[in-house]
C-alpha cells in the first residue's frame, strides 16, 4: 500500500515537472523577441562608462531588475487570480508601447541623419559631458536602465502569464519565477 502511494506521488511530481517544462519552453519562445530588446538596451547602458566601472553598472541594473521582477511576478499572479480578463488588455498595452518605442527610435535615427551636428556644437556637448560627475552619470544610467527594464520585464511577465493563465497556481508560480530568474541571469550575464 505504501509502495503504491509513493509511486503515485512520484508520478504526480513527474507530471507536474513535465507540465512546467512544456509551458516554460513555450513561454521562453514567445518572450524571445522582447529579450532581444532587453539585451540591446542593456548593452547600451555601459556606453560612456569607464571600462573599470562597467561591471558595477551592470550589477546595479541587474539588482534593480531582480527587484522589478519581485514586484511584477506577485502582481501578475494576483491579476491572474482576481481579474484574469485583464491579461489580454495588458498584453495589448505592452505590445502597443513596444511598437511606440520602436517607431520613436526609427524617427529619432532619421532625424539625427537629417541634422548633422556641427563640430563646434559637438565639442561643447562633449565638454559638458566631461565636466559631469562620473558617479552621478552612472547613477542616472542605472536608474534609466532599471526603468526601461521594468517595462520590458512587465511585458515578459505578461506574455508568460498569458501562456500559463489556465495552469494550476503552483505551475504559474514556478514558471513565472523561473522565467523571471532565467531572463535576468541570461540578459545581465551576457551583457556583463
Amino acid at each position: 500500500m505504501a509502495g503504491s502511494s509513493l509511486l503515485t506521488l512520484l508520478d504526480d511530481i513527474a507530471t507536474l515537472l513535465d507540465d512546467i517544462s512544456v509551458m516554460g519552453k513555450v513561454a521562453a519562445k514567445k518572450t524571445a523577441g522582447v529579450l532581444g530588446d532587453d539585451l540591446s538596451l542593456n548593452a547600451q547602458q555601459v556606453t560612456g562608462v569607464r571600462a573599470n566601472r562597467e561591471l558595477p553598472v551592470v550589477w546595479g541594473v541587474a539588482k534593480g531588475s531582480f527587484v522589478n521582477k519581485v514586484i511584477l511576478v506577485p502582481l501578475a499572479l494576483l491579476i491572474s487570480a482576481f481579474i484574469p480578463w485583464a491579461i489580454t488588455p495588458l498584453l495589448m498595452l505592452g505590445g502597443a508601447f513596444l511598437c511606440f518605442e520602436g517607431v520613436e527610435k526609427v524617427l529619432h535615427s532619421l532625424e539625427a541623419r537629417k541634422h548633422k551636428e556641427d563640430p563646434e556644437r559637438r565639442q561643447q556637448r562633449l565638454a559638458a559631458l566631461a565636466e559631469r560627475d562620473p558617479l552621478a552619470f552612472e547613477r542616472d544610467k542605472v536608474k534609466g536602465a532599471i526603468r526601461t527594464d521594468f517595462i520590458l520585464s512587465a511585458e515578459i511577465v505578461a506574455i508568460t502569464l498569458g501562456i500559463v493563465a489556465e495552469a494550476p497556481l503552483l505551475n504559474q508560480i514556478l514558471i513565472l519565477s523561473g522565467i523571471a530568474i532565467l531572463v535576468t541571469i541570461g540578459v545581465y550575464g551576457l551583457v556583463g
